[in-house]
Order: structure tokens, then C-alpha cells, then sequence
């Protein structure tokens, strides 16, 4: 049974306010433990979704494995896959560039799925996804011309502009591994805890390998951590997942589009980040490419990870 309107509105604003305080909490993390960087990136990214797999150790025993369809499994484990180099990529982004320039670009990925759907599943391109499409291109130049005039209030825009799309790019893949996994019969908690603990196994050994380790911080950066994987992990994730059964995809991903408004504001509010006038007018028109190409299609899957 669907349920009221008003409590699939008010989860999916919850979702959305859950996943616009990852950015902010990225930051908090690394300034209270006084650390930037590959290694501590892949730190953070490995703690939110090993604390996040640890939470949900009891969903395991919910998933019913003998109605998943053939490739259920292999889609979810490659998922998982996915969301681990997101995380390093997107995470890593945040110690060179603003919140608002790297929130934007990781939420460009309906226009990424879109491009993949062409491909993939023979989707075809309708003009206004195309228009879309170009229009958030323009916003995406102004943003590195902004860099590269050093207006910038990042430390090394260009690489974590880079590092923002290429998580954009590979969260786009993983979003429509999710899609055929769930098509093949995972439920969310069941899907999401395979995921979860795929990306903490992967992501786990790499901090020790770069000379990195898990202990010695404040207690501070372990309950940053902690929030981490409560709330852009677990209540953002299943928040909107949960959304998207009872919505239009896309409404939710014209609603995510909100996260870098909320993860601006909190910068703002906590940090002082202030992005310079070119990086707003460029994120502006950005967003609004990525809106105009997301209303353009009515079946872009939507699986939002930050």
C-alpha cells in the first residue's frame, strides 16, 4: 500500500538534508584531526561505510538469496566496487576544493547515468537531456575558468575538480549496477549491506598501505566518523532509496540537486567558505543544466551515495 504523500515528502527531505551534511562532516573530520589528503581521505571513506556495514550486520539474515535472479550477486558486489573508488575520489576531491564546487560536480551524475543509459541500455537522448546536458557543460567551464583565474577558494582547484568528476563518473556506474541488482531481487537493506561491506573491504587496506593508520586520533574524528556513517550513509542512502519506490526518479533526482544548496550553507555556517562570484554563477548554471536534463527523462535511475 502507498503511503500518504506527506510521509514520502517528508522522508525524502530527510534524505536530502541527511546526504548535504557528508561534505561538511568531510571537512570537520580532517580539520579536528589535523590531516589532508590521499591517505586520511581513504581513512574517512573506509571508516563511514565499515561502521555503516557494521550497523546493518542484522539485515543479512533478511536477504532471501533463493529469490534473487541470476547476476543479482556479481551486480551488487560490482556496486560495491564502484562505491568504494567514488568515495575516494569525491572524499579525496574535498581536501582541495570547496564544498560547493565539490558537492556540485559529484551531483552531476543523472547527466552522467544518462550518457551510460545511452550506451548501456539503449536509452535514446531526448533534446531537452541534450540541452541539459550542454548547458551544464557551460557551467562546468565557467567553474575551471574561475580556477585557473584563481578565484578559486580551493588549494588545488584543478585536481579537485578532477577528483569530484571522476567520482561523479564512477557513482554513475554504480548507480545503474544497483539498478540491475535491485531489479533482480534485492531488497534495500539487503542490497545496501552487500554494498557496504564490499566498499569497506576494499577500501580498508589502503590507508595502511600508504603509511596511514586507523588509531591515535582524537576522539572528536571517531564520533565525526560515527555521524558519518549515521547520517549521509545509512539515513540519506535508505532514506531516498526508500523515496524512489513511491516516486518519480526523477523528482528524487531533481530533489538531490538540493544537497549542494544545504552542503554550501553549512560551509558557510561553520567554516566561512564563501565560493568566489564566478565558482556561484558557474555552480548555478550547472545545476540548472543538470535540472534541465534530468525533467527531460522519466526513468533515470537514482541512487544517491554521498
Amino acid at each position: 500500500m502507498k503511503p500518504p504523500n506527506w510521509r514520502i515528502v517528508l522522508v525524502l527531505t530527510i534524505g536530502v538534508l541527511a546526504i548535504s551534511t557528508s561534505a561538511i562532516l568531510i571537512k570537520l573530520t580532517s580539520l579536528s584531526a589535523g590531516m589532508s589528503g590521499v591517505g586520511f581521505s581513504l581513512v574517512m571513506a573506509a571508516s563511514r561505510v565499515t561502521i555503516a556495514a557494521l550497523l546493518l550486520v542484522p539485515a543479512w539474515s533478511k536477504i532471501q538469496w533463493q529469490s534473487l535472479q541470476s547476476g543479482a550477486i556479481p551486480y551488487a558486489l560490482a556496486a560495491g566496487v564502484c562505491l568504494a573508488v567514488h568515495y575516494a575520489f569525491w572524499i579525496t576531491s574535498l581536501s582541495y576544493i570547496s564544498i560547493a564546487t565539490s558537492t556540485t560536480l559529484v551531483t552531476t551524475n543523472p547527466i552522467w547515468v544518462a550518457l551510460l543509459s545511452r550506451w548501456w541500455l539503449k536509452e535514446r537522448l531526448s533534446r531537452q537531456t541534450v540541452i541539459g546536458i550542454v548547458v551544464a557543460m557551460v557551467g562546468g567551464i565557467i567553474i575551471g575558468l574561475a580556477d585557473i583565474g584563481g578565484e578559486s577558494t580551493g588549494i588545488n582547484p584543478l585536481l579537485g575538480n578532477f577528483l569530484a568528476l571522476m567520482g561523479a563518473w564512477v557513482v554513475s556506474l554504480y548507480i545503474l549496477l544497483g539498478r540491475e541488482a535491485q531489479t533482480k531481487g534485492f531488497s534495500v537493506g539487503g542490497y545496501l549491506v552487500i554494498v557496504f561491506t564490499v566498499a569497506g573491504i576494499v577500501l580498508l587496506p589502503f590507508p595502511l598501505i600508504l603509511g596511514v593508520g586507523y588509531s591515535g586520533y582524537s576522539g572528536l574524528v571517531y564520533f565525526y566518523l560515527l555521524l558519518m556513517a549515521l547520517f549521509p550513509q545509512l539515513v540519506g542512502n535508505t532514506s531516498l532509496m526508500w523515496a524512489v519506490r513511491w516516486l518519480s526518479p526523477t523528482l528524487v533526482s531533481l530533489a538531490i540537486l538540493f544537497e549542494p544548496v544545504g552542503a554550501s550553507f553549512l560551509g558557510y555556517l561553520l567554516l566561512g567558505e564563501v565560493p568566489s562570484t564566478m565558482v556561484f554563477f558557474g555552480v548555478m548554471i550547472l545545476l540548472i543544466g543538470v535540472a534541465i536534463a534530468v525533467s527531460g527523462r522519466n526513468n533515470i535511475p537514482t541512487i544517491d551515495s554521498n
